[in-house]
């Protein structure tokens, strides 16, 4: 009976589903996070009956066919870039990307990544970093007697170094923009990788046409909404239940067929 394993398709979809909304859920306070979406497509039909053929030798065209789907199937796991709200901090080296691009990370193999999670930090040599070490590009240093460090709109860091009055340009952080942020491979430790679904980067200046402006002492929240996700946890587990409701329905069918063959 088709029936069981349609819904046998069914029931691993929702559980694809519940895992996506279980990870959004994970991530509720994960700095830069972008929440995902599974996306779905039907599998392929058994033809049963052709639409737009002869009924019969010289005979009228049959207007409707008879097509049997065969269930569902994961087409996409969807990363939603959109904007999160800002939280505002107390670390002059905490930025965040208000609008369109990503910071740009050197990797341990030293090719180049991308993340929207702007908490900076300087390592022993003065070097703009990651919180998990990872010098951001382009390189910028910051001297051990800098003080009342700045950081624009348009990505320029300043900071009064030793017992100067005047404020020095210490470096310009640059933001790189993808043709399609959906295509990013996602790493792990709010890190992506260009692939080429997502196009190669265009490297520009914050605040620049097409590109999205800096903003110091402010982070990126998670984009996730607790209510929606909470509305699509409850939607996944009624079509968890209806598909295995099904799968009940199919085998007591079929049960009632084996006892009136005996």
């Amino acid at each position: 009976m088709r029936a069981l394993s349609i819904a046998a398709t069914g029931m691993n979809a929702q559980q694809t589903n519940l895992e996506v909304i279980s990870n959004n859920i994970a991530n509720i306070n994960t700095t830069g996070f972008k929440r995902a979406r599974a996306e779905f497509t039907d599998l392929l039909y058994q033809t049963e009956r052709q639409a737009g053929i002869s009924n019969a030798a010289n005979g009228s065209i049959v207007p409707e066919g008879v097509n049997i789907g065969l269930g569902v199937k994961t087409a996409a796991v969807r990363n939603l870039h959109e904007q999160g709200q800002l939280t505002s901090t107390s670390n002059p080296f905490d930025v965040a990307i208000v609008g369109k691009g990503w910071f740009q990370v050197q990797a341990a193999d030293g090719s180049t990544v991308y993340t929207r999670d702007g908490a900076f930090n300087v390592n022993a040599q003065g070097q703009l970093v990651t919180l998990s070490g990872a010098q951001v590009i382009p390189n910028i240093t910051v001297p051990i007697d800098a003080k009342n460090i700045t950081i624009n709109n348009t990505g320029q860091v300043f900071a009064m170094v030793g017992n100067d009055t005047n404020a020095t340009q210490l470096g310009q952080i640059t933001i790189a923009t993808f043709i399609n942020d959906a295509g990013l491979d996602a790493m792990g430790d709010n890190l992506f990788r260009q692939t080429a679904a997502s196009g190669d980067p265009t490297v520009g200046v914050p605040n620049d046409p097409g590109f999205g402006k800096l903003q110091q002492n402010y982070l990126e929240a998670s984009n996730v909404d607790p209510v929606k996700e909470i509305t699509d946890l409850i939607s996944a587990q009624r079509a968890y239940e209806m598909n295995s409701k099904v799968i009940q329905a199919a085998d007591d069918m079929a049960s009632v067929v084996s006892k009136n063959l005996r």
